[in-house]
């Protein structure tokens, strides 16, 4: 579970202090679903790099699962991302040089496991977001919907129990958007994952059950009774 308390995050812009967060209390429940939307600025993406530990609030607590993100040493903090949080962005980060299995293994090697087990979480990763048969493709021999997948896959692949998406959908077209859509939705519920996803595309947000809007650093938690 994810417990936020007065989280705060101050950028200095030349002479001006400006807050992308502003004393946030958030709860997120071991299993649940929270769309982020908000203005561009508002700090969205902000606010899900403090639940991924990409960076550190200014005041205030990141607690998850009793661990207070915020305060732990580098060193600990690598290894939960590591180990218990998955990322998907927007731009997909994929290696253009590496296939889509060499791609999703990468996220296994700060595990520490032998190759022969990466390799096989691989392939079934990729399997279960439907490029069993791509694996030995290079990113751009893939479409965007693709890319995105394999990009999930790597997210899944080390078997974290938070999935954070910044965008995902952002750089697909409508129907490809749906398609990778249902496929997170899919493995949220399947792998019973805590899963949060920004995103500026209200019809997406009418999919999820809790919504938090974020305006002037400041969070508004909505319940979405259509909510899947």
């Amino acid at each position: 579970m994810y417990q936020l308390t007065g989280v705060t995050k101050r950028y200095q812009r030349g002479k001006q202090t400006v807050d992308a967060l502003a004393g946030v209390d958030l709860t997120i429940e071991d299993g649940g679903r929270l769309v982020i939307q908000g203005p561009t600025g508002g700090g969205k993406s902000t606010l899900l790099q403090m639940l991924g530990g990409l960076d550190r609030p200014t005041a205030g607590q990141v607690v998850l699962d009793g661990v207070d993100l915020g305060a732990i040493s580098e060193a600990r903090l690598t290894k939960v991302r590591a180990e218990s949080i998955g990322f998907v962005f927007q731009s997909f980060n994929l290696i253009p040089t590496l296939t889509a299995q060499e791609n999703v293994e990468t996220a296994l090697v700060p595990l520490g496991l032998k190759t022969a087990e990466r390799r096989a979480r691989a392939a079934e990763a990729l399997e279960s977001v439907g490029l069993g048969e791509r694996t030995g493709h290079l990113p751009a021999e893939l479409s965007g919907g693709q890319q995105q997948r394999v990009a999930i896959a790597r997210a899944l692949v080390k078997k974290p129990k938070v999935l954070l998406a910044d965008e995902p959908t952002g750089n697909l077209d409508e129907s490809t958007r749906d398609e990778v859509m249902d496929l997170l939705e899919g493995l949220w519920k399947d792998h019973g994952l805590t899963f949060v996803m920004v995103t500026h595309d209200s019809a997406l947000a009418k999919r999820a059950p809790r919504v938090a809007t974020i305006e002037r650093g400041r969070v508004t938690v909505t319940e979405n009774l259509f909510g899947r």
